[in-house]
């Protein structure tokens, strides 16, 4: 392991990349995207047919419930050993990568694609490690992706790390190094999706990103508490690989631990100051409800709440599309908006076992959901400012689960790159 970056959260990694196929093909959008939009994954499912792709490779969340999932998780993870079998991955030994993803809007988003030191990131609220949670994690999500990934020989990456670098230090000085890196992907993404660029660093660049980050680190250690990353995107996954990780820990000896696959997990490093990064909100859709009678129970939940725009934290709801307002909770308890909302939507579904919330990108997606089925209510909140990031997690802990997205559904991260995570 390459000893520049020795105590560093964020390492090179052995990165393997499909060859000998249509990469417009293999590359899917992140499997917890469109979870209530079956259509989308049809779409894409004929769209790949035969060919080889990483849809082969995941399971995306609509399918996690599925009457099949078992059998569907034997052959994601046949698929896997069947591709490595084949030689269907080129490896990349300690590497880095330089990608730069042109979203549909036509913003260029930079980064680094890497591993994360799992012994480095801690998902609990008020953890001091140097990555940490930016939400809340959900610990019934965890299990049936710990399902997917246990016996998996692969990964394949959709977390997002970030990095608190206003001076753009890090990784923008990069953008005008291409000429001296080996370009090794360059193509178009299906379904909106843009289109990206990788490199791979030369040994000087990758000296420059150690040193970058090991000044970043002294920073943190003396004026943040230790964090250095915050989990932008993929929280889950990425507490899920910790698991599979702590599980494995148990069965190997203790001086064997720092060369299990285990632990690392592939993921892609951004400036939280990219000049393309937005952070958008994450909706509230609840369906299997009577519309009218869940607001009646948010006003009863909180005797402040009055109907309309007020002072306090304003929720904006749309039934259909002739019915839409705001319910206004005076002096909340919770710093955020999507925290009133969250405290309220946990007791209502725990009380309404038929109901049931899905957490939408996209305020018209989330719009159009409720307008299309009778027993559905949208909440549309507001976005937090990406500069309040940083200072709420280290002063106050995770935030709610699912209170922003960089990004619309579409912008997320495609699955492109793996790594083996079993000898």
């Amino acid at each position: 392991m390459n000893a520049m970056f020795d105590n560093l959260p964020f390492k090179p990694a052995d990165i393997l990349l499909p060859r000998d196929c249509d990469l417009s093909l293999w590359s899917v959008v992140a499997c917890d995207q469109y979870t209530s939009r079956p259509e989308y994954w049809q779409r894409v499912e004929d769209r790949v047919g035969r060919a080889p792709s990483a849809l082969r490779l995941i399971l995306p969340e609509s399918c996690l419930e599925g009457p099949s999932v078992e059998m569907d998780i034997m052959e994601v993870n046949n698929t896997m050993s069947r591709y490595l079998r084949e030689g269907r991955f080129q490896d990349y030994p300690d590497a880095l990568f330089y990608v730069e993803r042109t979203l549909d809007s036509g913003k260029v988003r930079r980064g680094l694609v890497g591993m994360a030191d799992l012994e480095q990131y801690d998902y609990e609220p008020g953890a001091a490690s140097a990555i940490r949670a930016t939400e809340g994690t959900v610990m019934s999500r965890i299990p049936p992706r710990v399902a997917v990934r246990k016996n998996a020989p692969i990964e394949l990456p959709h977390a997002m790390l970030l990095a608190d670098d206003p001076g753009k230090t890090l990784i923008e000085p990069l953008a005008t190094q291409t000429g001296e890196m080996e370009l090794l992907y360059d193509f178009d993404l299906m379904e909106r999706g843009g289109h990206v660029k990788g490199w791979r660093l030369t040994r000087a660049q990758m000296e420059h990103v150690a040193r970058t980050l090991h000044a970043m680190k002294v920073q943190s250690d003396g004026e943040r508490g230790g964090l250095l990353l915050a989990v932008g995107d993929g929280n889950h996954s990425l507490a899920t690989a910790k698991e599979c990780y702590e599980r494995r820990k148990g069965l190997t000896d203790p001086g064997q631990w720092p060369e299990l696959p285990s632990r690392y997990a592939l993921c892609e490093l951004v400036n939280l100051h990219d000049d393309s990064l937005e952070f958008e909100p994450i909706h509230r859709v609840a369906f299997g409800v009577k519309p009218e009678e869940l607001l009646d129970a948010l006003m009863h939940h909180y005797p402040s709440a009055t109907r309309g725009k007020g002072e306090g934290h304003v929720l904006s709801f749309v039934i259909n599309r002739w019915s839409q307002g705001e319910v206004t909770v005076g002096e909340p308890s919770a710093q955020l908006p999507v925290g009133t909302l969250q405290n309220f939507l946990d007791d209502y579904i725990a009380a309404h076992p038929r109901a049931r919330v899905d957490y939408i990108h996209g305020a018209d997606e989330a719009r159009q959901l409720a307008e299309e089925r009778e027993d559905a209510i949208a909440f549309l909140l507001p976005v937090m400012g990406k500069e309040e990031l940083f200072p709420t997690v280290i002063h106050d802990g995770v935030l709610p689960r699912k209170t922003f997205s960089m990004g619309e559904a579409h912008d997320k991260r495609f699955y492109l790159e793996a790594r083996k995570i079993r000898k």
